[in-house]
């Protein structure tokens, strides 16, 4: 059978983007085959290259999210550097920004302005509140939108609220600029016009929200924090082992808590006893609920209780932290591991997680250095050596 193209070969995506938002979903669309454009600062770049250089010199947010992307480095103050970036627009398909609030329309980048000029452009912005409202120009950084959006509030112990150990309003707002994207190429399809794609953080994570939210705003409570429990399931826990692991399960429903009664507690009377039998029993009972799964899997090593409790058929999980997440079996088994290049030398990434059968794999290209393909695309939009050497003498390209 004759192997598919990528869905996004011959796709070209402009992106004036830093952080993580806007590359990450730009990152996607790489991963797909679409060739990603990027549009940086000549000073220093995106920001985001500055964040740590715990990637072998480079920072760890940047090579998750800037694979396979070609960088010119452009100052965008400078009309000159506008006029470059209109130039790689006007043969690209998609544009991704995610500026601060105001930026993109003053230099005309906005995705209202860009689509009225290229009808069949797909222009993305990327913003942390959206482009109206009171808050539509305040500062929007992964946590504080976090915050905003109430995760912090259900996340974390009784006492102590926490925010997400990743960027999830980042991420959340990636991913629909993501899929946004798609939708709009299929629509341009159909229709023969692209358009405007708007996605803010607060509104993707707010989406993520939705069953504390429901729950909220119907059962007049919000759900209660509590650590790794469940609010409103027992046992669904982590606990600790003779070894010094812990392994959560979860109990979905009272015909497995008979079965963890008799295999592993090992009191089968367990199953039938009023306190425990139901759900709603067991979490009017949860200390005395997890004292008992607590002191049957104490006395056990994890492997040999992930044995026990998948024996009996109670779900479970070993509670991996990042390093063994690295060497996690089940991922070396599928071969997810791939080398990408960088300007340090090849660098381990994750393929992504959409497998298309039959297609040929993500590219995964290289981390790029800062201004890396300057000089190859300004040839590319027909700019003559003396035009080219004129912008990096004026300092608007590098």
């Amino acid at each position: 059978m004759e192997s598919q193209p990528l869905p996004l070969d011959g796709i070209t995506v402009v992106a004036v983007e830093q952080a993580v938002a806007a590359p990450f979903a730009t990152r996607q669309l790489a991963d797909l085959g679409a060739r990603v454009i990027k549009v940086e600062r000549i000073d220093g770049g995106d920001f985001a290259r500055g964040y740590d250089s715990a990637a072998g010199g480079l920072a760890s947010h940047f090579v998750w999210c800037n694979r396979g992307k070609e960088s010119i480095a452009l100052d965008l103050k400078d009309p000159r550097g506008v006029a470059v970036v209109r130039q790689l627009i006007a043969g690209a398909d998609v544009f991704v920004q995610n500026l601060a609030h105001g930026a993109a329309a003053r230099l005309g980048l906005d995705a209202a302005t860009l689509c009225a000029t290229h009808p069949r452009l797909v222009a993305v912005d990327i913003s942390g509140y959206g482009p109206s409202g009171p808050y539509a120009g305040k500062r929007a950084y992964d946590m504080l939108v976090q915050c905003e959006a109430g995760l912090v509030s259900v996340t974390g112990t009784p006492g102590q609220p926490v925010k997400a150990g990743i960027p999830a309003a980042d991420i959340a707002a990636a991913m629909y600029a993501f899929s946004g994207v798609l939708a709009a190429l299929v629509r341009r399809g159909v229709s023969g016009r692209g358009g405007p794609v708007e996605v803010s953080m607060l509104d993707a994570l707010a989406e993520w929200m939705g069953h504390p939210l429901h729950h909220a705003m119907h059962g007049g409570t919000p759900p209660a924090r509590t650590g790794l429990a469940h609010a409103v399931i027992a046992p669904y826990d982590a606990y600790p082992t003779a070894d010094g692991g812990r392994v959560l399960l979860s109990v979905q429903n009272d015909r497995e808590w008979r079965r963890l009664a008799e295999q592993v507690i090992g009191r089968p009377e367990l199953g039938t006893d009023p306190d425990f039998a139901t759900n709603a029993a067991r979490v009017e009972n949860r200390e005395r609920t997890d004292a008992l799964v607590g002191e049957a899997l104490g006395g056990l090593g994890a492997d040999e209780a992930v044995v026990l409790l998948e024996r009996a058929g109670v779900a479970c999980a070993r509670l991996r932290d990042v390093q063994q997440l690295a060497e996690h079996p089940q991922l070396a088994a599928r071969e997810r591991w791939r080398k990408v290049g960088s300007p340090v030398g090849p660098l381990r990434a994750l393929l992504p997680p959409i497998t298309l059968p039959g297609g040929g794999e993500a590219p995964m290209g290289d981390v790029p250095a800062l201004g890396e393909h300057t000089e190859a695309l300004l040839r590319a939009v027909g700019m003559a050596d003396v035009e080219i050497a004129a912008l990096r003498r004026d300092g608007v390209v590098a």
